[in-house]
């Protein structure tokens, strides 16, 4: 029986379609700490934690929403 609870990684190209952002705007938004930071796996081999990019996910649908909120007002 797999352990749901241990974290996953997830490669940079899954990143990319989790998100639907290009593996340049992920390079880009890592750099300026607006993504989440990868886990290094290997010789130049990278991989993100997946809950930490559903987070993400996650925080800039809750952003759309409060904007609209404060639109509104």
């Amino acid at each position: 029986m797999p352990h749901t609870d241990l974290p996953t990684l997830i490669s940079l190209n899954d990143a990319c379609r989790l998100t639907s952002l290009s593996r340049t705007a992920i390079n880009r938004y890592r750099a300026e700490g607006r993504f989440p930071q990868p886990v290094p796996i290997g010789f130049k081999r990278i991989a993100f934690v997946r809950a930490e990019v559903v987070s993400w996910i996650e925080a800039r649908i809750a952003e759309r929403g409060a904007k609209t909120k404060q639109e509104a007002a």
